[in-house]
C-alpha cells in the first residue's frame, strides 16, 4: 500500500484534500497530516512516504524548502505542491514536482494527479524489478542487457554504471549530462561521475527525447539540469548547469535547439 504525507496549514483545506484523496486513491495510506513545515519534514524523513502533498506557504519551512531537504533525506518520494499562488510553479517543477495544484483543488484535477503518480510508480517498479533480475545474473552480460529493463518503446528510467569497484543503480532523471569516452559513456550527476559500458550513440536511442538532447557529438544534456545558455563570439552555445560546476559547449549545428533563446 503506497504511503502519503499531507502538509497544509489551513485545517479546512487540509480536511478537504484528505477527503478527496480518500475518494480518488482509496488504497493510499495517509501516514501524517501536518499543519506546519517542520512537522511535515519530520514525518517524511521518518515515514519515507511514496508521495507528499505539500502546501508551499506554511509556518516554519515552506514546501519548497521541504522539497530541497527531501533530495537528501527522502529522494524517492514523489512531490505534489498545493498552493493558491501560481507564481511558484517554476520553482516547484525545478524541485522535481510531479504536479502543481492550485487551490481550491477540484476533484477532477486531483484525479488527474493521482493517475500521473500511479503511472510513474508502476513504471519505476517495473524498471527496478527488471534491472534487479538482470543484476542477479551476476555477470557482464547481465549488466549489459540491463538496458532491456524498460518496456519496449519506453524511455530508459534506470541505468547501471561503474564507479571504482562499485556498480551503481542511477535514476536517469538524476543525470545532468552524458559524455562520450571512446566506446563507453561517462554519466555525470550531482554526486560525481560513473562509467557506462555503452556507446553514447546507442544510449541516445534509449533516452526520453523530450528531456535529453544531444548538444555536441560527444555530449547529451538533461534539459531539466540547465541553469542558463549563452552564445560566445563564435556562435556556439555555453551551457551552465544547476548541479555541476563545469560548463558545456553546444556546437553550432545543435544551436537550433535553443533558437528562441
Amino acid at each position: 500500500m503506497p504511503k502519503c504525507v499531507v502538509a497544509e496549514d489551513e485545517s479546512l483545506l487540509r480536511e478537504a484534500l484528505l477527503e478527496q484523496l480518500g475518494k480518488a486513491w482509496p488504497n493510499l495510506e495517509i501516514i501524517a497530516a501536518c499543519d506546519d513545515g517542520a512537522s511535515a519534514l519530520e514525518a517524511i524523513i521518518e515515514g519515507q512516504p511514496d508521495v507528499a502533498f505539500l502546501d508551499i506557504r506554511m509556518p516554519g519551512l515552506t514546501g519548497i524548502e521541504i522539497a530541497e531537504a527531501m533530495k537528501e533525506h527522502s529522494p524517492h518520494t514523489q512531490i505534489v505542491f498545493v498552493t493558491a499562488y501560481d507564481q511558484y510553479a517554476i520553482d516547484a517543477f525545478n524541485k522535481g514536482a510531479v504536479d502543481y495544484l492550485l487551490k481550491p483543488v477540484s476533484y477532477d484535477r486531483l484525479s488527474e494527479t493521482v493517475q500521473r503518480l500511479q503511472s510513474r510508480a508502476v513504471k519505476d517498479l517495473n524498471a527496478v524489478a527488471s534491472l534487479l533480475q538482470q543484476l542477479n545474473i551476476g555477470n557482464s552480460r547481465g549488466l549489459a542487457t540491463a538496458f532491456q529493463a524498460t518496456q519496449k518503446n519506453e524511455p530508459l528510467v534506470w541505468l547501471t554504471a561503474s564507479s571504482g569497484t562499485e556498480t551503481k543503480l542511477i535514476m536517469v532523471d538524476d543525470v545532468a549530462y552524458f559524455k562520450a569516452d571512446n566506446k563507453y559513456t561517462v554519466v555525470m550527476t550531482a554526486e560525481g561521475e560513473s562509467l557506462l559500458r555503452k556507446p553514447i550513440r546507442e544510449l541516445l536511442e534509449l533516452l526520453d527525447a523530450t528531456i535529453f538532447k544531444q548538444i555536441h557529438r560527444s555530449t547529451i544534456v538533461n534539459l531539466k539540469a540547465i541553469a542558463s545558455i549563452a552564445r560566445d563570439d563564435t556562435g556556439k552555445g555555453i551551457v551552465k548547469l544547476k548541479t555541476r560546476p563545469e560548463t558545456l559547449t553546444v556546437s553550432q549545428p545543435f544551436m537550433v535547439l535553443f533558437r528562441n533563446m
